[in-house]
């Protein structure tokens, strides 16, 4: 089945997707080191055409265990790091409620990429959300976009129930290769 998004739009998750994941939470721009080549491959997608939206759970703001600011400036480093590769993220959202707060944005639920497709105008159908994380998976599902689940972060560890869940799912072994597909138009 070809691949179609006439959006040319990807959401990413980015803990364990595009930077290296912690149990403890990445509460600093010191802690957060991207994944070999996850930069990379958001440069050729910018470079292809595609919108990089990224979809992020943060609940250590919920826990006070980092503030605002602190995302702010993880952000910031992210985006600079994917510039320097001529690429671009045109957006990012976040969750920073802890699962307790049982809200509509933290995934599993979809309020994030609902949010995302309210706020771009455009239809999830078939919009890619890659994620490591049933939760992601979940999330994508809920807001009608396509699941993808990626290897790296919790990903492995994932990946057996992840396609009893999602019966016709897409993996790859990280961003790097997600992007090459998509670019192939080989997303199955």
């Amino acid at each position: 089945m070809p691949f179609s998004n006439p959006n040319k739009l990807i959401i990413l998750d980015r803990d364990g997707v595009i930077n290296q994941d912690s149990p403890d939470y990445i509460k600093t721009p010191a802690e957060w080191h991207a994944l070999p080549g996850s930069l990379e491959a958001i440069a050729r997608l910018h470079h292809a055409g595609w919108r990089v939206v990224v979809a992020t759970n943060q609940a250590g703001i919920g826990r006070g265990l980092f503030d605002f600011d602190a995302l702010f400036a993880i952000n910031d480093k992210m985006q600079r790091q994917v510039a320097e590769l001529g690429g671009r993220i045109d957006g990012i959202f976040y969750c920073p409620h802890p699962p307790e707060a049982q809200c509509d944005c933290r995934k599993p639920k979809p309020g994030l990429l609902l949010d995302i497709e309210r706020r771009l105008q455009v239809s999830l159908e078939n919009v890619p959300f890659v994620g490591d994380s049933i939760r992601d998976l979940q999330a994508a599902q809920a807001a009608g976009a396509r699941p993808v689940l990626v290897r790296t972060g919790n990903g492995a560890g994932s990946e057996d129930k992840a396609r009893e869940q999602f019966p016709n799912l897409a993996v790859y072994d990280d961003l790097s290769a997600t992007a090459a597909a998509l670019l192939n138009h080989k997303a199955a």
